[in-house]
């Protein structure tokens, strides 16, 4: 028995006193309700949420409702179908079986047709009075504060509702529906973005958009073990290689994006996994959990490497990880700060920035060879392998109210952000002349 089937081996035991065997319709109504139950019965609470704002704000996560035994027994054709396909994994590209560490297997449901792409029209370019580095809006759309990432002179985001891909020479936003996304930005593999979605019953889907049309292009599902985290802050990332990693309970599952089997699965002892990040060279995973804890995983053997913990209380997530050590975020309630651990150890973790407050989300990201981060105070750039803040630009507010500045992004030579403006009603993408400290 190697290790990770051991990790699996006492999880199992630990969750049930009986033996791994072949899912059936009773199996998969006893797991829901017990989750459900779970769910009532003394869960930690999530800490409260950025509530949806006309213009942007960090939406809730949608509640994983709990659902009864009568339901799902009501149900009973629909759940043998589905127990069908978890007892049936999809071939390998060698043609044979994933690799999986776990009861729950991958299945894939990529639609038929491309979906349905809505694009709307670009504006001329607006100036903001008082804005850093000469932004202007170039668009008037509303995203997820945190979501803004680039690939190949493209942006991408995340609006209720869709995934969003803006041209920043036009401005012009093309959107395709998707259904159930938690916060946290898209990944970009090759020229395909992933976005992940939590589903009651600890689903997870993983859901690639072609990135120059936004047509589907493959869609995974990954059944979770234990419950998923209550307040995911970045739970999809990709390594160098392109491998997906999601977390997915208290484990998280490498995912091959191109035929959908599953790697290997990280077993995280210290709690629900609820962001992660994966090393640039590829050979270390961290994950944290909300409580706040940081745990290291060889990618390869999947051993843990090491484990530390911040005592400030609050919850943490938004990890980034870079050469020199990871980011991330931690904050209680409405506001949180970004924190920079070198080596990803977080006893010797320092304040970046202050804590936006107010609902304003104020994230660590990674563009054109810098970290910025993003907010209702300020705009930093930073070094990915020091810390040291490189730029440092002062927001305006708009009669005594502050606009807000997400995380910037870097395409063509610019730097890009998403920006609102509660007193005027305004929201959209701003573009930016790049900081000569900041260029890459």
């Amino acid at each position: 028995m190697n290790t990770e089937e051991r990790q699996l081996s006492d999880l199992l035991h630990r969750l049930t006193p009986e033996p791994p065997r072949r899912v059936s319709v009773e199996d998969i109504a006893f797991r829901l309700a017990n989750q459900a139950g779970n769910t009532r019965a003394g869960h930690r609470q999530p800490r409260p949420r950025r509530s949806p704002r006309r213009f942007g704000g960090r939406g809730l996560v949608p509640a994983l409702a709990a659902l009864s035994v009568v339901a799902v027994a009501g149900l009973s054709a629909g759940v043998a179908v589905l127990a069908s396909h978890h007892n049936s994994p999809p071939t390998s590209a060698g043609g044979g079986q994933p690799t999986t560490s776990s009861p729950g297997f991958v299945t894939s449901s990529v639609p038929s047709t491309p979906a349905t792409v809505s694009t709307g029209p670009a504006i001329g370019p607006e100036a903001i009075s008082g804005a850093p580095w000469g932004a202007e809006l170039i668009d008037h759309h509303t995203f997820t504060q945190d979501s803004l990432v680039s690939a190949d002179g493209s942006l991408y985001a995340i609006a209720p509702g869709s995934l969003a891909r803006i041209d920043p020479s036009s401005g012009v936003v093309a959107e395709v529906p998707v259904s159930g996304s938690v916060p946290g930005p898209p990944v970009v593999v090759g020229h395909t973005v992933w976005v992940v979605s939590y589903h009651p019953g600890g689903v997870v889907d993983l859901q690639g958009f072609d990135a120059s049309t936004l047509a589907q292009v493959a869609s995974w599902t990954v059944d979770a073990i234990g419950a998923l985290s209550s307040t995911p802050e970045g739970v999809l990332a990709a390594g160098p290689d392109g491998t997906l990693f999601a977390a997915a309970g208290v484990t998280v599952v490498a995912v091959d994006p191109s035929n959908g089997s599953v790697a290997r699965r990280y077993f995280v002892d210290a709690g629900v996994a609820n962001s992660v990040a994966v090393s640039p060279n590829g050979t270390t995973l961290y994950v944290g959990t909300g409580s706040f804890k940081l745990v290291s995983f060889s990618v390869a053997g999947g051993e843990v490497n090491g484990e530390s913990t911040m005592d400030l209380g609050g919850t943490g997530g938004n990890l980034v990880a870079t050469s020199g050590g990871v980011w991330g975020t931690v904050g209680v309630g409405m506001s949180e700060w970004t924190w920079f651990a070198p080596h990803g150890d977080l006893s010797r973790a320092a304040r970046v920035t202050q804590g936006a407050g107010g609902g304003l989300a104020s994230v660590p990201s990674q563009s054109g060879g810098r970290i910025w981060i993003g907010g209702g105070q300020t705009l930093v750039c930073a070094d990915p392998s020091t810390g040291q803040v490189l730029a440092s630009a002062t927001l305006p507010t708009d009669h005594g109210t502050l606009e807000y500045f997400s995380s910037a992004a870097v395409a063509g030579g610019r730097a890009y952000a998403y920006y609102q403006d509660e007193q005027a009603q305004r929201s959209g993408i701003v573009e930016m002349t790049l900081p000569a400290a900041c260029a890459g």
